[in-house]
């Protein structure tokens, strides 16, 4: 965390910030939300790359057809500038997916840089490119501890706090009304080092507003557009360790706590950034841990899905073999439950991966977490999630 003088102590930079120079990939890559003045207009690039109609089913043989003959949805994040600078990965985006994240773009710095002033540009430009396609666009996200503007600090205190947020909500999900799959109203809210009952961890908003801050959140969020899907985005959930088992435990507590008190919560996000080269996968504790969420009538997005490889030895295949394993084990489970509606990849291609800062290699050579590689062929993690999208029970 890094501090800010007069600034408050929750100001963070966000995980996707970062400056890298990938090896093989030749890919300069900055914020990865990116600075472009706009996909072409957005619709340009769709006219020039063959637009379908908005809201059309995905045909081909793409991830997004073969989860959608399931009745699931596939998809994944994107930066703003990606299509524009490059109409065959917008192509690649096109062809595989059928509902796109907008990166950075929704977080408050991008979206709201003044306590008087939004700027909706850059989200804009991703959701006209989605929509100019007939890609589905999902929200991310509304209150996240990690993405404060530099402005909270001095201007948000406890008497105006409920107002600067629920104006936030309200101006930034009405913006989207009618336009949206889902939104993350709230991310990485437990921590399973709290001391709290509840498990809330460390955020200005509960400092500022108490535990009712989340209840708030989704009841403006409701307010502001009743047919979105309203999700509670959450990590570290996914493997048998004693502090995961306590964030799944707090997590079920705290949904069956909102579920009870009437908050319209209807998603589980799960973010799955999974690791090739752990072993502690329980297929039992996992399964009924997804049944335990259906179980209070909520569905399940696999959110942020990738798989880092930083830590397996071996030539190339054998860490393909590594990372497509660990899709196919954690998928063959999520997807046998029907709750499970969605699955987003954290990016489409090997150029486009937050993990390369931050869980780079010794060695040098660049990570392959994701569908396609940096020539936007399909990858052995194509071929296992494809294998996974064939195999799930039809929703």
């Amino acid at each position: 965390m890094r501090l800010l003088a007069g600034r408050s102590r929750w100001h963070q930079s966000g995980h996707f910030r970062r400056e890298s120079f990938r090896a093989g990939g030749i890919m300069l890559r900055r914020e990865f939300l990116g600075t472009s003045s706009g996909l072409l207009g957005a619709l340009a690039v769709g006219d020039l790359l063959g637009k379908c109609a908005a809201g059309s089913r995905p045909t081909g043989d793409g991830l997004a057809a073969r989860a959608s003959a399931r009745g699931l949805l596939y998809g994944s994040v994107i930066r703003v500038g990606v299509a524009e600078k490059d109409p065959l990965v917008a192509q690649a985006y096109i062809n595989e997916c059928g509902v796109l994240v907008p990166g950075t773009a929704l977080f408050w710095p991008k979206i709201h840089p003044s306590p008087d002033r939004f700027d909706f540009s850059a989200a804009d430009k991703i959701y006209n490119f989605a929509a100019g396609n007939g890609l589905k666009f999902r929200g991310h996200t509304l209150l996240w501890y990690k993405q404060l503007p530099d402005w909270f600090g001095a201007a948000v205190n406890p008497s105006n706090a409920a107002s600067v947020m629920q104006n936030h909500i309200t101006t930034v999900v009405g913006h989207f009304k009618g336009k949206t799959h889902s939104w993350d109203v709230v991310n990485e809210i437990i921590d399973d080092k709290s001391v709290r009952p509840d498990g809330l961890g460390p955020s200005a908003w509960l400092d500022l507003l108490g535990p009712d801050y989340v209840p708030m959140a989704f009841r403006a969020a409701k307010a502001a557009d009743p047919d979105t899907l309203l999700v509670y985005n959450d990590n570290h959930m996914d493997y048998d360790t004693p502090a995961w088992d306590r964030k799944r435990g707090l997590v079920l507590a705290y949904l069956t706590k909102l579920k009870s008190d009437g908050v319209p919560v209807e998603a589980l996000g799960i973010q799955a950034h999974l690791d090739a080269s752990e072993t502690r996968f329980s297929e039992t504790k996992f399964r009924q841990f997804l049944r335990d969420v259906a179980a209070l009538g909520l569905k399940i997005i696999l959110s942020e899905l990738d798989v880092r490889d930083d830590q397996v030895a071996g030539a190339l295949t054998e860490r393909d073999s590594a990372v497509a394993g660990a899709y196919s084990r954690y998928l063959s489970v999520a997807l046998d439950e029907p709750a499970v509606v969605a699955v987003l990849t954290w990016g489409l291609n090997d150029n486009d991966t937050w993990l390369e800062k931050i869980h780079p290699r010794r060695d040098g050579q660049p990570l392959r977490p994701l569908p396609l590689d940096p020539q936007l062929r399909r990858t052995s993690v194509w071929d296992a999630i494809a294998r996974a999208f064939d195999a799930a029970p039809k929703r």
